[in-house]
């Protein structure tokens, strides 16, 4: 099922969001000062290509470090991002197909707005983070 709404998603909007991150990381990447933002877009733009199967968490160590970059962040990228993630979830959700693809991009918008100091990892990851044994407790689907 992940297959197939992950081929699904690439097709109707996966693509283009996933290109939006890879633009703004190369943007990033330009000034050595922001190369962390950069190396965030990179992560969401995998996440953005293949979301099924896969979740965010936060990571352990982030700090106030994490906390400004991602106000920063916010400012210049993640409003936008965020704003290109609504649109996609509208127009994906014209259509009963479409409406789980519209749920995934609208969770996605956090994560856009404030990525540092987060993790994208697979769903069985987080639950063994998390203390749950493989099957009990996220969802698997």
């Amino acid at each position: 099922m992940r297959l197939l709404l992950n081929l699904i998603w690439l097709v109707f909007g996966g693509f283009w969001l996933a290109l939006l991150y890879v633009f703004f990381g190369v943007i990033a990447c330009i000034f050595i000062i922001t190369i962390p933002f950069g190396i965030a877009s990179f992560r969401m733009a995998g996440f953005a290509l293949w979301p099924f199967g896969r979740t965010v968490v936060a990571k352990p160590t982030a700090g106030l470090a994490s906390g400004i970059g991602n106000v920063v962040w916010f400012v210049v990228a993640g409003l936008w991002l965020a704003i290109g993630h609504v649109v996609t979830a509208l127009f994906q959700a014209i259509t009963i197909i479409g409406i789980p693809l519209a749920l995934a991009n609208l969770k996605m918008i956090p994560v856009t707005c404030f990525p540092l100091g987060k993790d994208i990892v697979p769903i069985d990851q987080a639950q063994l983070r998390a203390g749950a044994p493989t099957g009990v407790g996220l969802p698997t689907r």
